[in-house]
């Protein structure tokens, strides 16, 4: 069955509400249009400094939209409505000592007055603008989330080590690749991962990444047509996960993120600049 809900939302207050009210708990790939959707860490405050750096360090795969002080949940540039963090995000991961121990659609309880929140540019951001110049997007057409994969040949400079690079993946046809760097290199969506960073063939060589694309290591594999449509991937905020797990490993503490692929929807439009 479809990883995909089949209720296609317009509007992210909607949206929000009805994640909040578990009646939507899909990957939010393809919903809300035109609407910034942003990456999601929440750790303590003791630790948020480490993780800022990482982000400043790393401005093309984790671009910071919005960093929430500690104990605060409602986005103050994001949404321009009512929107909680800790209940506006389909599915959540939580890490201690830098293990997976649970995924849940809530983190109220264990969000406390000491964690910090930050929101970070996403790819499904740029995908509308994608569609809306002939270009399909192979996962939104079968219903999946993105293929998103480990770089074990780039690691992240900054304060933390071992941090592996993390991409999407999205084949694109072979005569509209210049055009999808055209459009994703637009300086509004700068702030969403801009162009790609690698597009071809040669992605083992360049990126270290397994040679069978089918063997994805976060959301899920889509088909690819070899003689007709290149593979091209972008930086993915997802980097900004294995950076929280890193911290939560060395410093002994509980991390919050997303789900891959379960973004949160803002109320800010892909090409409205976001309020300083």
């Amino acid at each position: 069955m479809s990883s995909l809900s089949y209720i296609r939302y317009e509007n992210p207050i909607e949206l929000r509400q009805a994640i909040r009210s578990g009646q939507f708990t899909s990957t939010t790939s393809s919903q809300c249009p035109q609407y910034v959707q942003a990456n999601m860490v929440i750790l303590p405050k003791t630790v948020s400094d480490k993780f800022l750096q990482f982000c400043q360090s790393n401005p093309r795969a984790c671009p910071l939209l919005e960093m929430l002080p500690a104990g605060t949940y409602q986005p103050r540039k994001l949404a321009k409505t009512d929107a909680d963090i800790r209940t506006d995000v389909p599915k959540y991961r939580v890490y201690q000592n830098g293990e997976l121990v649970e995924e849940v659609a809530d983190v109220k309880e264990l969000c406390k007055e000491e964690m910090v929140t930050f929101l970070l540019g996403c790819s499904f951001s740029f995908e509308h603008a994608l569609q809306s110049n002939g270009i399909r997007i192979k996962n939104v057409d079968e219903n999946k989330n993105v293929a998103m994969y480990k770089c074990s040949k780039i690691q992240c400079p900054g304060p933390l080590d071992n941090v592996t690079l993390v991409v999407s993946m999205r084949p694109i046809r072979n005569d509209q690749v210049e055009l999808a760097k055209e459009i994703t290199g637009a300086p509004h969506f700068q702030k969403t991962h801009g162009a790609p960073l690698y597009c071809g063939y040669n992605y083992v060589e360049e990126l270290g990444i397994n040679e069978d694309l089918n063997q994805v290591d976060f959301g899920e594999s889509v088909t690819i047509n070899q003689q007709t449509e290149t593979p091209c991937f972008w930086y993915c905020g997802v980097t900004g996960i294995m950076a929280a797990i890193e911290i939560s490993k060395t410093d002994k503490v509980t991390c919050i993120t997303h789900s891959p692929g379960y973004m949160f929807v803002s109320d800010i439009r892909e090409d409205e600049d976001i309020p300083q």
